[in-house]
Protein backbone atom coordinates (compact mmCIF):
# COMPACT_ATOMS: atom_id res chain seq x y z
CA UNK A 1 0.00 0.00 0.00
CA UNK A 2 2.77 2.40 0.93
CA UNK A 3 4.55 1.42 -2.28
CA UNK A 4 1.47 2.27 -4.33
CA UNK A 5 1.12 5.62 -2.58
CA UNK A 6 4.77 6.34 -3.32
CA UNK A 7 4.41 5.29 -6.92
CA UNK A 8 1.31 7.47 -7.31
CA UNK A 9 3.00 10.46 -5.71
CA UNK A 10 6.13 9.98 -7.86
CA UNK A 11 4.03 9.64 -11.00
CA UNK A 12 2.08 12.82 -10.26
CA UNK A 13 5.25 14.75 -9.45
CA UNK A 14 7.05 13.48 -12.54
CA UNK A 15 4.30 14.23 -14.99
CA UNK A 16 3.36 17.50 -13.32
CA UNK A 17 6.96 18.58 -13.48
CA UNK A 18 7.11 17.57 -17.12
CA UNK A 19 3.96 19.56 -17.86
CA UNK A 20 5.32 22.63 -16.07
CA UNK A 21 8.61 22.29 -17.93
CA UNK A 22 6.75 21.96 -21.23
CA UNK A 23 4.66 24.99 -20.39
CA UNK A 24 7.78 26.99 -19.56
CA UNK A 25 9.32 26.04 -22.88
CA UNK A 26 6.05 26.83 -24.64
CA UNK A 27 5.80 30.23 -22.98
CA UNK A 28 9.33 30.98 -24.10
CA UNK A 29 8.07 30.36 -27.62
CA UNK A 30 10.95 28.25 -28.81
CA UNK A 31 10.30 26.25 -31.93
CA UNK A 32 11.99 22.85 -32.14
CA UNK A 33 14.83 22.34 -34.60
CA UNK A 34 13.21 20.88 -37.71
CA UNK A 35 10.18 23.20 -37.70
CA UNK A 36 9.01 23.69 -41.30
CA UNK A 37 7.01 26.32 -43.13
CA UNK A 38 3.22 26.14 -43.26
CA UNK A 39 1.68 23.30 -45.23
CA UNK A 40 0.16 25.73 -47.71
CA UNK A 41 3.56 27.18 -48.66
CA UNK A 42 4.31 27.46 -52.36
CA UNK A 43 7.43 28.67 -54.20
CA UNK A 44 9.56 28.76 -51.02
CA UNK A 45 9.97 26.06 -48.36
CA UNK A 46 11.75 26.94 -45.09
CA UNK A 47 13.08 24.80 -42.25
CA UNK A 48 14.62 25.73 -38.89
CA UNK A 49 18.04 24.04 -38.92
CA UNK A 50 20.10 25.72 -36.19
CA UNK A 51 19.91 28.20 -33.32
CA UNK A 52 22.13 29.94 -30.80
CA UNK A 53 20.28 31.11 -27.69
CA UNK A 54 20.66 32.15 -24.08
CA UNK A 55 17.98 29.79 -22.80
CA UNK A 56 17.98 26.26 -21.37
CA UNK A 57 21.55 25.01 -21.43
CA UNK A 58 20.37 21.49 -20.68
CA UNK A 59 18.54 19.02 -22.87
CA UNK A 60 19.22 20.90 -26.11
CA UNK A 61 18.71 19.24 -29.43
CA UNK A 62 21.50 18.89 -31.97
CA UNK A 63 22.23 22.24 -33.64
CA UNK A 64 20.56 24.14 -30.78
CA UNK A 65 23.46 25.94 -29.10
CA UNK A 66 23.49 27.63 -25.70
CA UNK A 67 25.30 30.96 -25.36
CA UNK A 68 24.56 33.14 -22.34
CA UNK A 69 26.16 36.14 -24.07
CA UNK A 70 23.29 36.50 -26.60
CA UNK A 71 21.39 39.40 -25.09
CA UNK A 72 18.66 41.22 -27.03
CA UNK A 73 20.10 40.52 -30.51
CA UNK A 74 18.96 43.33 -32.78
CA UNK A 75 20.43 42.77 -36.23
CA UNK A 76 22.53 40.39 -38.32
CA UNK A 77 24.72 40.90 -41.39
CA UNK A 78 26.96 38.64 -43.48
CA UNK A 79 30.58 39.42 -44.24
CA UNK A 80 31.43 40.43 -47.79
CA UNK A 81 32.63 36.94 -48.71
CA UNK A 82 29.72 35.30 -46.92
CA UNK A 83 31.97 33.15 -44.72
CA UNK A 84 30.98 34.88 -41.46
CA UNK A 85 27.96 36.61 -40.03
CA UNK A 86 27.81 39.29 -37.36
CA UNK A 87 25.08 39.59 -34.73
CA UNK A 88 24.61 42.78 -32.69
CA UNK A 89 23.52 42.08 -29.09
CA UNK A 90 22.06 45.40 -27.99
CA UNK A 91 22.00 44.76 -24.23
CA UNK A 92 25.14 42.65 -24.31
CA UNK A 93 27.26 45.52 -25.71
CA UNK A 94 28.72 42.94 -28.08
CA UNK A 95 28.92 42.00 -31.76
CA UNK A 96 29.15 38.21 -32.06
CA UNK A 97 31.00 36.66 -35.00
CA UNK A 98 29.81 33.28 -36.30
CA UNK A 99 31.05 30.83 -38.90
CA UNK A 100 28.47 30.53 -41.70
CA UNK A 101 29.00 26.80 -42.26
CA UNK A 102 29.18 25.51 -38.69
CA UNK A 103 27.30 28.33 -36.89
CA UNK A 104 29.96 28.16 -34.19
CA UNK A 105 30.94 31.45 -32.59
CA UNK A 106 34.36 32.64 -33.68
CA UNK A 107 34.70 35.66 -31.41
CA UNK A 108 32.99 38.42 -29.45
CA UNK A 109 33.69 42.07 -30.29
CA UNK A 110 33.13 44.05 -27.09
CA UNK A 111 31.92 47.62 -27.41
CA UNK A 112 33.41 48.82 -24.12
CA UNK A 113 35.94 51.65 -23.96
CA UNK A 114 38.19 53.19 -21.33
CA UNK A 115 41.54 54.95 -21.05
CA UNK A 116 43.30 52.12 -22.85
CA UNK A 117 41.26 52.82 -25.99
CA UNK A 118 42.21 56.46 -26.62
CA UNK A 119 43.87 55.43 -29.89
CA UNK A 120 40.42 54.67 -31.34
CA UNK A 121 39.17 58.25 -30.98
CA UNK A 122 40.31 61.17 -33.15
CA UNK A 123 41.25 64.37 -31.34
CA UNK A 124 38.13 64.84 -29.24
CA UNK A 125 35.96 64.49 -32.32
CA UNK A 126 32.84 64.73 -30.19
CA UNK A 127 32.81 68.43 -31.10
CA UNK A 128 31.93 67.63 -34.73
CA UNK A 129 28.25 68.23 -33.93
CA UNK A 130 26.78 71.24 -32.18
CA UNK A 131 25.06 69.14 -29.52
CA UNK A 132 25.13 69.74 -25.81
CA UNK A 133 27.59 67.17 -24.49
CA UNK A 134 29.80 66.22 -21.61
CA UNK A 135 32.42 68.61 -22.86
CA UNK A 136 35.50 69.00 -20.77
CA UNK A 137 35.07 65.67 -19.04
CA UNK A 138 38.07 63.43 -19.50
CA UNK A 139 35.97 60.30 -19.32
CA UNK A 140 33.53 61.27 -22.09
CA UNK A 141 34.70 58.36 -24.19
CA UNK A 142 34.68 55.86 -21.34
CA UNK A 143 31.49 54.00 -22.14
CA UNK A 144 29.80 50.83 -23.34
CA UNK A 145 27.92 51.10 -26.62
CA UNK A 146 24.66 49.32 -27.44
CA UNK A 147 25.13 47.99 -31.00
CA UNK A 148 21.98 48.25 -33.10
CA UNK A 149 22.56 48.16 -36.91
CA UNK A 150 25.40 47.54 -39.37
CA UNK A 151 26.60 48.01 -42.92
CA UNK A 152 29.72 47.14 -44.93
CA UNK A 153 32.02 49.37 -46.97
CA UNK A 154 35.18 49.05 -49.05
CA UNK A 155 34.09 45.73 -50.61
CA UNK A 156 33.43 44.25 -47.21
CA UNK A 157 36.69 45.32 -45.55
CA UNK A 158 34.98 47.53 -42.93
CA UNK A 159 31.92 46.77 -40.83
CA UNK A 160 30.17 49.85 -39.43
CA UNK A 161 28.14 49.40 -36.24
CA UNK A 162 25.93 52.10 -34.72
CA UNK A 163 25.34 52.42 -30.96
CA UNK A 164 21.76 53.19 -30.11
CA UNK A 165 23.10 54.90 -27.01
CA UNK A 166 26.01 54.94 -24.63
CA UNK A 167 25.48 53.17 -21.31
CA UNK A 168 25.70 56.35 -19.26
CA UNK A 169 23.08 58.14 -21.36
CA UNK A 170 19.78 56.51 -20.35
CA UNK A 171 17.68 59.40 -21.66
CA UNK A 172 19.58 59.75 -24.95
CA UNK A 173 20.25 63.42 -24.32
CA UNK A 174 23.75 63.27 -25.75
CA UNK A 175 25.30 62.15 -29.04
CA UNK A 176 26.03 58.46 -29.43
CA UNK A 177 28.78 56.78 -31.46
CA UNK A 178 29.62 54.12 -34.01
CA UNK A 179 32.43 51.59 -34.38
CA UNK A 180 34.42 50.71 -37.49
CA UNK A 181 35.57 47.08 -37.49
CA UNK A 182 38.25 45.56 -39.73
CA UNK A 183 36.60 42.34 -40.91
CA UNK A 184 39.96 40.65 -41.56
CA UNK A 185 40.90 40.83 -37.88
CA UNK A 186 37.44 41.47 -36.38
CA UNK A 187 38.95 44.27 -34.31
CA UNK A 188 37.62 47.80 -33.82
CA UNK A 189 39.93 50.24 -35.60
CA UNK A 190 38.10 53.50 -34.95
CA UNK A 191 35.16 54.96 -33.02
CA UNK A 192 33.33 58.02 -34.37
CA UNK A 193 30.60 60.20 -32.85
CA UNK A 194 27.04 60.31 -34.13
CA UNK A 195 23.93 62.24 -33.26
CA UNK A 196 21.39 61.01 -30.68
CA UNK A 197 19.92 57.54 -31.12
CA UNK A 198 21.44 56.49 -34.45
CA UNK A 199 19.36 53.83 -36.17
CA UNK A 200 20.19 52.76 -39.70
CA UNK A 201 23.53 53.10 -41.40
CA UNK A 202 24.12 52.67 -45.13
CA UNK A 203 27.04 52.85 -47.56
CA UNK A 204 26.69 54.28 -51.06
CA UNK A 205 27.38 51.72 -53.83
CA UNK A 206 30.15 53.94 -55.22
CA UNK A 207 31.90 53.76 -51.83
CA UNK A 208 31.98 57.51 -51.34
CA UNK A 209 29.62 57.99 -48.40
CA UNK A 210 28.23 56.51 -45.23
CA UNK A 211 24.85 57.78 -44.07
CA UNK A 212 23.59 57.57 -40.48
CA UNK A 213 19.96 58.32 -39.60
CA UNK A 214 19.33 59.77 -36.12
CA UNK A 215 16.09 58.74 -34.48
CA UNK A 216 16.51 61.34 -31.79
CA UNK A 217 16.53 64.71 -33.57
CA UNK A 218 15.38 64.47 -37.23
CA UNK A 219 18.91 64.59 -38.63
CA UNK A 220 21.08 62.56 -40.97
CA UNK A 221 24.89 62.51 -40.94
CA UNK A 222 27.04 62.05 -44.04
CA UNK A 223 30.58 60.65 -43.75
CA UNK A 224 33.16 60.85 -46.55
CA UNK A 225 34.81 57.41 -46.91
CA UNK A 226 36.70 57.74 -50.21
CA UNK A 227 39.98 57.04 -48.41
CA UNK A 228 40.91 53.47 -47.51
CA UNK A 229 42.25 54.60 -44.13
CA UNK A 230 39.74 54.74 -41.23
CA UNK A 231 41.27 57.80 -39.61
CA UNK A 232 40.82 59.74 -42.84
CA UNK A 233 37.05 59.21 -42.84
CA UNK A 234 35.37 62.52 -42.02
CA UNK A 235 31.97 64.09 -41.59
CA UNK A 236 30.92 66.37 -44.42
CA UNK A 237 27.20 67.03 -43.92
CA UNK A 238 24.65 67.15 -41.11
CA UNK A 239 21.20 67.21 -42.71
CA UNK A 240 17.84 68.04 -41.15
CA UNK A 241 14.69 66.21 -42.21
CA UNK A 242 11.92 68.66 -41.56
CA UNK A 243 12.48 70.64 -38.38
CA UNK A 244 15.46 69.62 -36.33
CA UNK A 245 14.87 68.79 -32.66
CA UNK A 246 17.39 70.56 -30.47
CA UNK A 247 18.52 68.78 -27.33
CA UNK A 248 18.45 71.40 -24.64
CA UNK A 249 17.59 69.24 -21.65
CA UNK A 250 19.43 69.50 -18.37
CA UNK A 251 21.33 66.35 -17.47
CA UNK A 252 19.05 65.59 -14.51
CA UNK A 253 15.79 65.91 -16.50
CA UNK A 254 14.13 62.61 -17.47
CA UNK A 255 12.88 62.59 -21.07
CA UNK A 256 11.48 59.85 -23.31
CA UNK A 257 13.73 60.12 -26.36
CA UNK A 258 12.52 56.77 -27.75
CA UNK A 259 9.05 58.21 -28.35
CA UNK A 260 9.75 61.95 -28.41
CA UNK A 261 11.55 61.60 -31.73
CA UNK A 262 9.85 63.86 -34.28
CA UNK A 263 9.82 62.03 -37.61
CA UNK A 264 11.66 59.09 -35.98
CA UNK A 265 14.10 58.59 -38.86
CA UNK A 266 14.92 54.96 -39.57
CA UNK A 267 15.21 53.13 -42.91
CA UNK A 268 18.08 54.52 -44.99
CA UNK A 269 19.26 53.48 -48.45
CA UNK A 270 21.17 54.86 -51.46
CA UNK A 271 19.95 54.25 -54.99
CA UNK A 272 22.11 51.83 -56.95
CA UNK A 273 23.64 54.64 -59.02
CA UNK A 274 24.50 56.45 -55.75
CA UNK A 275 22.82 59.63 -57.02
CA UNK A 276 20.07 59.72 -54.40
CA UNK A 277 19.65 58.96 -50.72
CA UNK A 278 16.29 57.87 -49.28
CA UNK A 279 15.47 58.27 -45.58
CA UNK A 280 12.32 56.72 -44.10
CA UNK A 281 10.23 58.69 -41.58
CA UNK A 282 8.69 56.14 -39.22
CA UNK A 283 6.83 58.75 -37.19
CA UNK A 284 5.51 62.28 -37.46
CA UNK A 285 4.10 63.09 -40.88
CA UNK A 286 5.63 59.91 -42.31
CA UNK A 287 6.93 59.32 -45.83
CA UNK A 288 10.39 59.06 -47.38
CA UNK A 289 12.65 62.11 -47.76
CA UNK A 290 14.85 62.11 -50.87
CA UNK A 291 18.27 63.82 -51.12
CA UNK A 292 20.42 64.21 -54.23
CA UNK A 293 23.99 63.23 -53.38
CA UNK A 294 25.64 65.80 -55.65
CA UNK A 295 25.04 68.46 -52.97
CA UNK A 296 22.83 66.59 -50.47
CA UNK A 297 19.99 68.98 -51.04
CA UNK A 298 16.54 67.66 -50.19
CA UNK A 299 14.26 67.11 -53.18
CA UNK A 300 11.25 66.77 -50.87
CA UNK A 301 9.31 63.99 -49.18
CA UNK A 302 7.30 61.26 -50.88
CA UNK A 303 4.10 60.12 -49.21
CA UNK A 304 1.26 57.88 -50.35
CA UNK A 305 2.69 54.60 -49.03
CA UNK A 306 1.38 52.86 -45.90
CA UNK A 307 2.16 54.69 -42.68
CA UNK A 308 4.93 53.86 -40.22
CA UNK A 309 7.72 53.16 -42.73
CA UNK A 310 10.38 51.08 -41.01
CA UNK A 311 12.83 49.42 -43.38
CA UNK A 312 13.93 50.32 -46.93
CA UNK A 313 15.73 48.17 -49.49
CA UNK A 314 16.48 48.73 -53.18
CA UNK A 315 16.98 45.86 -55.64
CA UNK A 316 17.24 46.71 -59.32
CA UNK A 317 14.82 49.50 -60.13
CA UNK A 318 12.47 48.67 -57.27
CA UNK A 319 12.20 50.13 -53.79
CA UNK A 320 10.85 47.78 -51.11
CA UNK A 321 9.62 48.85 -47.67
CA UNK A 322 7.94 47.53 -44.55
CA UNK A 323 5.07 49.28 -42.81
CA UNK A 324 5.55 48.26 -39.20
CA UNK A 325 2.32 49.19 -37.44
CA UNK A 326 -0.03 48.32 -40.32
CA UNK A 327 1.78 45.11 -41.22
CA UNK A 328 2.47 45.54 -44.94
CA UNK A 329 5.34 45.23 -47.35
CA UNK A 330 5.24 47.42 -50.43
CA UNK A 331 7.20 48.05 -53.60
CA UNK A 332 7.40 50.66 -56.34
CA UNK A 333 9.68 51.67 -59.20
CA UNK A 334 12.19 53.91 -57.42
CA UNK A 335 13.21 55.75 -60.62
CA UNK A 336 9.56 56.55 -61.30
CA UNK A 337 9.04 57.68 -57.71
CA UNK A 338 12.01 60.06 -57.66
CA UNK A 339 11.24 61.50 -61.11
CA UNK A 340 7.63 62.09 -60.09
CA UNK A 341 8.79 63.92 -56.97
CA UNK A 342 11.16 66.12 -59.00
CA UNK A 343 8.53 66.94 -61.61
CA UNK A 344 5.96 67.81 -58.95
CA UNK A 345 8.25 70.52 -57.51
CA UNK A 346 6.47 69.97 -54.19
CA UNK A 347 8.08 69.54 -50.77
CA UNK A 348 5.41 66.92 -49.99
CA UNK A 349 4.30 64.70 -52.86
CA UNK A 350 1.82 61.82 -52.75
CA UNK A 351 3.01 58.96 -54.96
CA UNK A 352 0.25 56.43 -55.67
CA UNK A 353 1.88 53.63 -57.66
CA UNK A 354 2.56 51.13 -54.88
CA UNK A 355 2.06 47.36 -54.88
CA UNK A 356 1.22 45.93 -51.44
CA UNK A 357 0.98 42.69 -49.49
CA UNK A 358 -0.31 42.23 -45.95
CA UNK A 359 2.13 40.13 -43.89
CA UNK A 360 1.03 40.77 -40.29
CA UNK A 361 1.28 43.43 -37.59
CA UNK A 362 4.83 44.36 -36.72
CA UNK A 363 6.55 44.02 -40.10
CA UNK A 364 10.18 44.76 -39.25
CA UNK A 365 13.28 43.99 -41.29
CA UNK A 366 12.92 42.84 -44.90
CA UNK A 367 15.44 40.95 -47.01
CA UNK A 368 14.94 40.79 -50.78
CA UNK A 369 16.53 38.17 -53.03
CA UNK A 370 19.09 39.48 -55.52
CA UNK A 371 16.70 38.93 -58.44
CA UNK A 372 13.94 40.82 -56.62
CA UNK A 373 11.66 37.79 -56.82
CA UNK A 374 10.98 37.22 -53.11
CA UNK A 375 10.63 39.47 -50.06
CA UNK A 376 11.39 37.88 -46.68
CA UNK A 377 9.86 39.73 -43.71
CA UNK A 378 10.37 39.43 -39.96
CA UNK A 379 6.85 39.89 -38.51
CA UNK A 380 7.50 40.81 -34.91
CA UNK A 381 4.07 40.81 -33.25
CA UNK A 382 2.93 37.59 -34.92
CA UNK A 383 6.26 35.79 -34.38
CA UNK A 384 6.58 34.63 -37.98
CA UNK A 385 8.79 34.88 -41.03
CA UNK A 386 6.64 35.65 -44.07
CA UNK A 387 7.71 35.40 -47.72
CA UNK A 388 6.04 37.47 -50.44
CA UNK A 389 6.36 36.80 -54.18
CA UNK A 390 7.21 40.18 -55.67
CA UNK A 391 5.63 39.69 -59.11
CA UNK A 392 2.07 39.65 -57.74
CA UNK A 393 2.73 40.59 -54.08
CA UNK A 394 1.24 37.31 -52.86
CA UNK A 395 2.24 35.60 -49.60
CA UNK A 396 3.73 32.24 -50.60
CA UNK A 397 5.28 30.96 -47.37
CA UNK A 398 5.20 31.38 -43.58
CA UNK A 399 7.13 29.81 -40.73
CA UNK A 400 6.94 30.25 -36.96
CA UNK A 401 9.78 32.25 -35.43
CA UNK A 402 11.17 32.65 -31.92
CA UNK A 403 9.65 35.68 -30.14
CA UNK A 404 10.05 38.43 -31.31
CA UNK A 405 11.85 38.41 -34.67
CA UNK A 406 13.42 41.73 -35.60
CA UNK A 407 16.51 41.40 -37.83
CA UNK A 408 17.37 39.14 -40.75
CA UNK A 409 19.87 38.54 -43.51
CA UNK A 410 20.04 36.20 -46.51
CA UNK A 411 23.24 34.24 -47.08
CA UNK A 412 25.45 34.80 -50.14
CA UNK A 413 23.72 32.11 -52.20
CA UNK A 414 20.34 32.79 -50.55
CA UNK A 415 19.94 29.23 -49.27
CA UNK A 416 20.06 30.29 -45.61
CA UNK A 417 18.19 32.97 -43.69
CA UNK A 418 19.52 34.24 -40.36
CA UNK A 419 16.98 35.83 -38.01
CA UNK A 420 17.47 37.61 -34.68
CA UNK A 421 14.72 37.27 -32.08
CA UNK A 422 14.95 40.05 -29.54
CA UNK A 423 12.16 38.95 -27.20
CA UNK A 424 10.13 41.12 -24.82
CA UNK A 425 10.71 40.95 -21.08
CA UNK A 426 10.75 37.27 -20.15
CA UNK A 427 9.00 36.20 -23.35
CA UNK A 428 11.68 34.27 -25.14
CA UNK A 429 13.94 36.01 -27.61
CA UNK A 430 17.69 36.20 -27.09
CA UNK A 431 18.21 33.85 -30.00
CA UNK A 432 19.73 33.74 -33.47
CA UNK A 433 17.97 31.25 -35.72
CA UNK A 434 19.02 29.71 -39.04
CA UNK A 435 16.50 28.64 -41.67
CA UNK A 436 17.27 26.61 -44.77
CA UNK A 437 15.50 27.78 -47.94
CA UNK A 438 14.31 25.53 -50.75
CA UNK A 439 13.00 27.34 -53.82
CA UNK A 440 10.35 25.27 -55.62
Amino acid sequence: MNYLRFLFAFTITYYTGSIIYAQERSEMGRNPIGTVSDIGATDVKMKLVARTQSFNNNDLATHDHFDAAISSPKSVIFSGDGMKYYVNSLEGYTTHVFDTQTHKKLSDIKHKFNADDKRLFLNNEFTIFDYKQKEGQENYNYFSGKPVESCLSHNGKYLWVTYYRRDWDNNAQFPSALAIIDTETDKIVRVMPTGPLPKMIAASPDNKYICVSHWGDNTVAIIDIESDLPFEFKYTKHLAVGERIFLSYDEDVVVDRDNDCGHCLRGTVFTQDSKHLLVGRMGGAGGITVFQTSDFKSLGTVQGMKANVRHLEIVGNNLYLSSNRLGYVQKCNVVDMILSLKNSKKSLYSFKRWSSAYVGIGARTISVTKDGKYIFTAVNNEKKIVVVRSSDMKVVSKINADPYPVGMALSKYETRLMVTAQGKGDQGGNSVTVYSIDYQ
